[in-house]
C-alpha cells in the first residue's frame, strides 16, 4: 500500500522546511545589530500574519485541487500551461537551492564546533568565499545520504524528519528556559527594551526576508497525495507550522540578546553559540549544536521531497524529460530525487556566497508563486471570507515582491542576486519555448473561473 503522512508527520515537515541555518545565525549578523529584539519580533509577527493570509489561498487550493506539483499544477489548470510553467520553474529553483544551502551549511556547523581547521585542500575563491576540498566532500556526502534516505521511501524520510525536528524543538525550548533563568536580564532590558523606539524601516527589513525564511510552509501541496487524511484539513497544520516557525525565530533572537548587547553580538563570529556557551556552558552548547544540525538536515530532507514532486509535474507536462516523472516500487520519484541531488552537488563547488545569492533571489521566485496561488484562489473560492483572505494574501505577496525589487527598499536584492535571477529566467524562457507545444503534453482546457466542487477524499 502507498505510505501516508500523519498529521504529526505533516506539521514536522512544515517546521523542518521553515527552520534552517538562518534562525541560528541571523540574530548576531542581522537582527540584534539592526532591528534589535522588539522591531524584529514585530517584523516576524507581521510576516507570519501575511503568510497566514497567503496560506488561506493554499487552503482553497487544497479544497479543490490536489494534483502532483501543487501550485504549478494549480496554475496550469486555471491559468494555462505558460503560467503553470512559470510557477513550477520558480519553485524548482527555490526548493533545490534550499537543499544546497543546507548541505553547505553543515560545514559551517562543524567549523563552529572544531574551528576552521577542518577546511583543508584550498581550491579557489568565488566572490570572497574560499572553496576547500574537505568542505566539498562533507557537503556532498551529507546530501548523498539524505537523497538515499528519501529514496528509501516516504516513511523512512518522515521518521528521520520527525527525529530531527522534534529534537530541535525540544532543545531550543530547554535552552530558552535556561537562558531566561541564567541570562543578564538587566542588560537585556537596558539594551533592547528601555527607551527603544520602533522604526518601521527596520521592521520592514525583517518583513522583506519572510518569503525566504518561511519558504516551506507551502510544502503540503507537494505531498497532498501522500496525506493520510483529506488534504483540505491540512490548513490548520500549516498555520501551526507558521506560528511555531515565527516563535522559534523570535526565541533564538531573545536567547542571543540575553547575553549580548547589539555591539557585542555583532563582534561575535557566532553570537548565538557564544551566548549559550558563555551563559549555560558546554552542555547548553551541545544542545544548541544538536538543534542546529537538526534544522540543517531537516531542511535537506523536506525540500528534497517537495522539489521531487515539482520536477515530476514539470516532466509530466513535457517541460522536462518524461523520465524524471518515474516512480519506483516504493512510490518514490527516484529519478527526480537524483536530479535534485545532481544539481545540489554543484553548490559546494560554487562557494557559499554564490549559494546565498541564489537563495536570496529565490525569495522573489517564491513570492511570485504565492501571488499566483492567491490570485487563482481569490477567483474560484466559494466563500466570501476565502475570497477576501486570498485577496489579502495576494496583496501581501505583491508587497513582498516590491520590498525585494524596488530600488531603495530595505529588502532590495543585491546586484549579484538580481543578475542570477535574470539568468534563471532566461534559462526558463529557453526551456519553455522548446517545450510549449510538445505533442505529448497533457491537454489543459480553458480556465474555468466558477468555483469547482470540493475534492472528495476518504477520511
Amino acid at each position: 500500500m502507498r505510505p501516508r503522512l500523519s498529521r504529526l508527520d505533516t506539521i514536522v515537515l512544515v517546521v523542518g522546511a521553515i527552520i534552517g541555518w538562518g534562525s541560528f545565525t541571523l540574530p548576531g549578523t542581522r537582527f540584534l545589530p539592526g532591528p534589535g529584539v522588539i522591531d524584529t519580533a514585530i517584523g516576524f509577527v507581521i510576516g507570519a500574519v501575511a503568510v497566514m493570509f497567503i496560506q488561506r489561498g493554499y487552503h482553497v487550493m487544497l479544497e479543490r485541487h490536489v494534483d502532483e506539483g501543487g501550485e504549478a499544477a494549480y496554475a496550469a489548470r486555471f491559468l494555462g500551461r505558460g503560467p503553470g510553467f512559470v510557477v513550477g520553474w520558480a519553485l524548482v529553483l527555490t526548493y533545490t537551492s534550499m537543499v544546497g544551502l543546507n548541505g553547505t551549511a553543515l560545514v559551517l556547523v562543524l567549523k563552529r564546533i572544531f574551528g576552521n581547521g577542518i577546511s583543508q585542500g584550498y581550491l579557489y575563491t568565488v566572490e570572497g568565499s574560499p572553496v576547500f576540498a574537505t568542505d566539498v566532500v562533507i557537503s556532498s556526502v551529507t546530501m548523498i545520504v539524505f537523497a538515499w534516505l528519501n529514496l528509501r521511501g516516504l516513511k523512512t524520510s518522515a521518521r528521520t524528519e520527525n527525529v530531527l525536528v522534534l529534537g530541535l524543538l525540544a532543545n531550543v525550548s530547554i535552552l530558552f528556559v535556561l537562558m531566561l533563568a541564567l541570562g543578564d536580564t538587566d542588560q537585556f532590558l537596558g539594551a533592547y527594551v528601555t527607551g527603544w523606539t520602533i522604526q518601521w524601516g527596520r521592521v520592514a527589513s525583517v518583513v522583506a526576508i519572510v518569503p525566504f525564511l518561511f519558504v516551506g510552509f507551502d510544502v503540503i501541496p507537494q505531498v497532498a497525495k501522500d496525506l493520510a487524511y483529506p488534504p483540505r484539513r491540512a490548513a490548520k497544520l500549516a498555520v501551526a507550522g507558521i506560528v511555531i516557525g515565527a516563535v522559534l525565530y523570535i526565541g533564538m533572537n531573545v536567547i542571543t540578546a540575553l547575553a549580548f548587547t547589539p555591539e557585542q553580538a555583532a563582534a561575535q563570529e557566532w553570537a548565538t553559540g557564544a551566548a549559550v556557551a558563555q551563559t549555560v556552558g558546554p552542555i547548553g552548547f551541545v544542545l544548541l549544536v544538536a538543534a542546529l544540525v537538526g534544522a540543517v538536515l531537516g531542511g535537506i530532507s523536506a525540500f528534497t521531497l517537495a522539489a521531487s514532486s515539482l520536477i515530476s509535474s514539470l516532466a509530466h507536462n513535457r517541460f522536462l524529460p518524461i523520465g524524471l516523472a518515474h516512480v519506483n516500487h516504493r512510490h518514490v520519484m527516484d529519478r527526480a530525487i537524483l536530479a535534485i541531488l545532481g544539481v545540489s552537488l554543484l553548490a559546494p563547488w560554487a562557494g557559499r556566497a554564490v549559494v546565498n545569492y541564489i537563495v536570496d533571489m529565490s525569495s522573489m521566485l517564491a513570492a511570485v508563486a504565492y501571488a499566483a496561488t492567491c490570485f487563482i484562489s481569490m477567483r474560484i473560492a466559494g466563500k466570501a471570507v476565502d475570497r477576501v483572505s486570498s485577496g489579502v494574501g495576494l496583496m501581501f505577496s505583491l508587497g513582498f515582491i516590491a520590498l525585494l525589487s524596488v530600488p531603495g527598499s530595505p529588502g532590495q536584492l543585491s546586484v549579484p542576486a538580481m543578475v542570477m535571477l535574470g539568468i534563471w529566467l532566461a534559462i526558463g524562457l529557453v526551456v519553455y519555448l522548446r517545450a510549449r507545444n510538445h505533442p505529448g503534453a497533457p491537454e489543459i482546457g480553458e480556465a474555468q473561473w466558477e468555483a469547482p466542487e470540493l475534492v472528495s477524499e476518504p477520511v
